[in-house]
């Protein structure tokens, strides 16, 4: 797709629902008691995934409207269950699964069985699960089991590790704990907690009892790791003011915002509210000159899919920017270190990739432009498509229909805020 250069970004907007929170709605709504209600469903290629996955294991869900369900609640049916390319629907589909009787296998397409397992994987099995994976990946086979309890601390920040664990403490004997070393999303807990399950929670620990659950609603916001491509374009066009409506708004999904403010981005929240448990609100982005920045760490799970639009920042703003800590990217979709770098060179950016991330040098002009490869990686794929709107030549973006994957809408959506 041919991408050509913006005069500006204007307008207001609002984006489809959390696929986080629409993943989670859809698993816990199969296992709770009765029926859940999900407004706001954030269809797309990896949620359609799981319906089709729950759909597999004999639970009835209504399609009320394109972003409305009607979960039925019962007992799930072993048997083989394709997550095509949504990690989050394997990781924590087979926590759900470990406690649960029969024989369930977990398989995915090219890209998803290329993706570390064995993280879920051993520590379920502490908890008594028998579960096999092929060499550390995909397919999953797991033979539902009693569990017993455990104390589990995070060997790397990964709330789909994190979730999978407590999904699995469900059915489990005792009290199951979670230690993370740095905050993650939070969306499991906070579900649950929702849905009447026994859950304790302090900085850097969560604690779940077994129990029934019943979530009855679930609103799901919007996502805002479908706004970020949105608001990083404005941020980096001049004359750009765009506002993004009922967007969800978890301090553990926004660390993005932190970023552009102290780059020197005007950024302002308002209308603040809540969908159930999780905070929404509006974000309003206006163009401004970029100064360098660092991200440390303890940072990165707070927008970890938000890097590779931070690197386009940086290639941006005066000065150098480091980013570290986000080694984890280079077991996405794709290696999403390379190719942000590869990418963002061909548009002209001075980048050098590092294991764990970049040292950018910025330059506070447009960017040149050029040929990209999203590399059948969606969020590679709405980067090129930023870049060449902020570029003085435009963009061609090859595989730019991985996009769909997240989010269907984007090229006509970006389109209709752009003015050239």
């Amino acid at each position: 797709m041919r991408i050509e250069p913006a005069v500006a970004v204007v307008g207001h907007v609002a984006v489809p629902g959390d696929k986080s929170i629409s993943h989670r709605a859809v698993l816990l709504g199969a296992v709770a008691e009765g029926d859940t209600h999900v407004r706001g469903f954030g269809r797309a290629g990896d949620t359609q995934a799981s319906l089709n996955a729950v759909r597999a294991l004999g639970i009835e869900v209504e399609d009320v409207a394109d972003d409305e369900l009607l979960v039925h609640g019962g007992e799930l049916r072993p048997g083989v269950v394709d997550c095509e390319n949504a990690g989050t629907l394997m990781r924590l589909l087979a926590g759900l699964l470990a406690g649960r009787q029969g024989r369930f296998e977990l398989t995915g397409d090219e890209s998803l069985s290329t993706r570390p397992m064995e993280r879920v994987a051993e520590p379920l099995r502490r908890m008594g699960a028998t579960i096999g994976t092929t060499d550390g990946h995909a397919p999953l086979v797991i033979e539902g089991t009693s569990l017993h309890a455990v104390d589990y601390e995070l060997p790397v920040a990964s709330a789909q590790v994190k979730s999978a664990v407590l999904l699995a403490g469900l059915t489990a004997e005792g009290a199951t704990t979670v230690v993370e070393p740095v905050p993650t999303r939070d969306h499991t807990e906070l579900m649950l907690e929702a849905a009447g399950a026994r859950v304790r929670r302090r900085p850097g620990f969560v604690a779940i009892e077994p129990g029934p659950l019943r979530l009855g609603e679930v609103e799901v916001p919007g996502d805002f790791s479908s706004a970020a491509p949105l608001l990083v374009a404005a941020a980096l066009v001049p004359g750009s003011d765009l506002t993004v409506h009922g967007v969800g708004l978890n301090p553990r999904r926004t660390g993005l915002l932190g970023v552009l403010e102290r780059m020197g981005v005007r950024v302002a929240v308002f209308n603040r509210r809540r969908a159930g448990l999780e905070p929404v609100g509006d974000v309003q982005v206006q163009h401004a000159e970029l100064v360098a920045t660092e991200l440390h760490p303890e940072e990165v799970p707070l927008l970890v899919d938000e890097l590779p639009l931070v690197a386009l920042l940086a290639a941006h703003a005066r000065g150098r920017t480091v980013v570290s800590g986000a080694a984890e990217l280079r077991v996405k979709e794709s290696d999403r270190v390379e190719a942000v770098t590869d990418l963002l060179r061909a548009v002209g950016a001075r980048i050098t990739s590092r294991p764990d991330g970049w040292t950018i040098d910025g330059v506070p002009a447009r960017l040149r432009g050029g040929r990209v490869d999203a590399r059948g990686d969606h969020r590679i794929a709405m980067l090129g498509a930023v870049a060449g709107l902020a570029s003085r030549e435009g963009a061609d973006v090859q595989d730019d229909q991985v996009v769909s994957i997240s989010f269907p809408g984007f090229h006509d959506l970006l389109d209709s805020l752009v003015r050239r």
